[in-house]
């Protein structure tokens, strides 16, 4: 299949993103834009708690004001940030704070870090326990859990991730948040 071909059937299968195909020798990348101008209405916005990790503080909190930046344009004004030692707390945090909403006015939990690939397993460790952890926090509290934990091979790949440009897995994050929240209100949970 041509890479013409490609980006346009992907163009096509999602009228949400803008598709931007990068080749790299032999290699092709996709990095996907959300449209976020046509976002669902939330009534009576609850709180959003955003967890990030201390490590990579540039592109974590690149991701994070992305991410409140739409959140707050969508009308949320209670966004709480935390900031943890690293994203192996995140899963225990995000347990700690769904466990002591009692009155379930946390909408939706937003998790930002970067695990960067070194010359030991622990990128493998953190990344999959992470992931577990938040997997396991999402279902035991039935609350959204949207995760832009970047597992990356190096800093660049987090940094085109965390740009000051559509491609910012922020805009992702609080996008995933409010169509969760809006599903979840529109089925009466």
């Amino acid at each position: 299949m041509s890479t013409r071909f490609k980006r346009d059937a992907l163009a096509a299968s999602s009228p949400f993103c803008e598709n931007a195909l990068t080749l790299v020798g032999t290699v092709a990348s996709m990095k996907t834009a959300l449209d976020s101008t046509s976002l669902p209405v939330i009534d009576h916005p609850g709180r959003i708690c955003i967890l990030q990790s201390k490590w990579y503080p540039e592109q974590v909190q690149s991701m994070s004001a992305a991410c409140e930046k739409v959140l707050g344009q969508a009308g949320y004004q209670r966004i709480e940030t935390h900031t943890l030692p690293g994203s192996l707390e995140i899963p225990l945090a995000a347990r700690d704070l769904l466990a002591l909403d009692m009155e379930e006015e946390i909408d939706a939990v937003i998790c930002f870090g970067v695990i960067v690939k070194g010359d030991t397993l622990h990128f493998e460790m953190i990344s999959e326990e992470c992931m577990r952890g938040l997997g396991r926090v999402m279902h035991d509290f039935r609350r959204p859990v949207v995760v832009e934990i970047l597992p990356v091979f190096d800093l660049q790949q987090a940094i085109d991730r965390s740009g000051d440009d559509a491609f910012n897995k922020g805009i992702e994050a609080a996008v995933a948040a409010l169509e969760m929240t809006a599903w979840r209100r529109a089925i009466g949970c």
